[in-house]
């Protein structure tokens, strides 16, 4: 059966890919609901997915919780960044004095399988802080976003070192693993 990543990102696509070389993209239109609960919106997405389009298939959200907003906005990060943008997000958070963040990577991913639906989530974290936008090497907010022990931002990390090391990179490797080892 074919394997499905479900997003219009290009970049999170070309990440994928080079931890599923044989996936396929598909750029559905889904409903995004609004929830605080990354899981809550992933499962939602899948299951509109598994209406519209048989296959296995797996979702990527990422969450940004900023220390200095008690961990807003979240699974609500696209919002920001379609407002604000990456510099927007720098500049408001350097009008504090906490510049710590936590990032997260949800991986959904679903199969049905003689009509029972199947959803499984792996999760990853990364801590760091948001500093001034450097580098051009990754989309979203990786130029504003420095891992703790690193002294460049994803920005500025090549995708093969950021996908050994950043969030994405862990929770796409526990997908690979669970369809290696995990499901039959």
């Amino acid at each position: 059966m074919t394997l499905y990543f479900i997003t219009g990102n290009k970049g999170k696509f070309s990440e994928a890919k080079m931890i599923f070389p044989y996936v396929q993209q598909l750029d559905l239109e889904l409903e995004e609901i609004q929830s605080l609960d990354a899981k809550v919106i992933a499962e939602h997405k899948l299951r509109q997915a598994l209406s519209k389009h048989e296959g296995e298939f797996f979702i990527e959200d990422t969450s940004l919780y900023l220390e200095c907003l008690n961990g807003f906005p979240g699974p609500l990060i696209k919002w920001f960044l379609e407002t604000l943008g990456a510099e927007g997000i720098y500049n408001l958070v350097d009008k504090y004095e906490n510049n710590k963040v936590v990032v997260k990577s949800l991986v959904g991913y679903a199969r049905k399988k003689n009509k029972e639906v199947s959803i499984t989530f792996f999760e990853a974290a990364d801590k760091g802080e948001i500093v001034s936008p450097r580098g051009d090497l990754d989309f979203g907010w990786g130029p504003i976003f420095q891992p703790l022990g690193e002294r460049i931002t994803y920005g500025e990390m090549s995708r093969e070192y950021k996908m050994k090391t950043s969030m994405r990179g862990k929770a796409l490797q526990l997908l690979k693993e669970h369809l290696e080892y995990g499901h039959q």
